[in-house]
């Protein structure tokens, strides 16, 4: 597994591995987010130029990816997606630890992110990479959780991993 920064050629692929991370919500209450939008290609040359989009490339090709940027102290995780044929390989975990590695250096104090409570995919694996639930999130984070839920997007938290607390 390679993880890089972006580059404009992964563009078309980027959709495509949201959209099939998706079908993995068939069967929850979340069912209708398999049918969603996705995040449109052109969306992605500004956040590839800004350094904000990271992917996990295996067999010559992205199979996932991570939307992550710096938000006042932190490294807010926007996206992460990988692509229903290679997930349970680890490409997630690596690319969020990687992403708080580059956060961490970067001198940033955290990093948080917005997820479903109760999907075992979503908080409980963020949990296991360090992450915790913010029962009274910020302004920011609160914010992000209002918007989500005008989307229709319930059973949501807030959660930080704190790297004081993080080797």
């Amino acid at each position: 597994m390679i993880l890089r920064p972006a580059r404009e050629e992964d563009i078309p692929h980027l959709p495509a591995i949201e959209r099939s991370a998706g079908q993995a919500f068939r069967g929850t209450p979340q069912a209708w987010i398999a049918d969603d939008a996705v995040t449109e290609a052109d969306a992605y040359p500004s956040l590839i130029e800004a350094g904000l989009v990271w992917v996990a490339e295996l067999e010559g090709a992205p199979r996932g990816f991570i939307q992550a940027g710096p938000a006042v102290d932190d490294l807010h995780v926007w996206e992460l997606s990988v692509h229903a044929d290679w997930q349970k390989r680890g490409l997630g975990a690596a690319l969020v630890l990687d992403a708080v590695a580059r956060g961490r250096s970067a001198g940033l104090s955290g990093s948080t992110l917005t997820t479903f409570r109760s999907i075992p995919w979503n908080a409980p694996f963020y949990a296991r990479l360090g992450y915790r639930i913010l029962e009274a999130p910020d302004n920011r984070l609160s914010s992000i959780l209002a918007g989500e839920a005008a989307r229709g997007l319930s059973d949501r938290c807030a959660m930080r991993l704190d790297f004081r607390d993080t080797a």
